[in-house]
């Protein structure tokens, strides 16, 4: 493998890391955020309409799209000299 291919592949696992550890912190904040507003509830209205259920829907979604980024399927692979070569292969067909 090129030296520069390497290193982008280094880059791009540096970055795929990173979202993972930040998926990590969002659970984190996500429960205690859950845990909060709930206690909130619980404290100022037993009982009533569960309010706290659009606080943790909304951040539900938030994790759910941040899980994708950070462990989903292939939609960021690394982009290869292969996957260029075929484009340009693509496109110098089409003209």
């Amino acid at each position: 493998m090129a030296k520069g291919a390497q290193d982008d592949l280094r880059n791009f696992a540096r970055q795929q890391l990173k979202k993972k550890q930040g998926f990590k912190n969002y659970l984190v904040v996500y429960a205690g955020v859950t845990g909060l507003v709930t206690a909130v509830w619980f404290l100022t209205s037993p009982g009533s309409y569960f309010w706290p259920i659009w606080v943790i829907f909304g951040m539900g979604i938030g994790a759910v799209a941040t899980g994708l980024d950070a462990y989903g399927t292939n939609w960021s692979k690394p982009i290869t000299e292969a996957d260029v070569d075929a484009e340009v292969e693509r496109l110098g067909r089409r003209g």
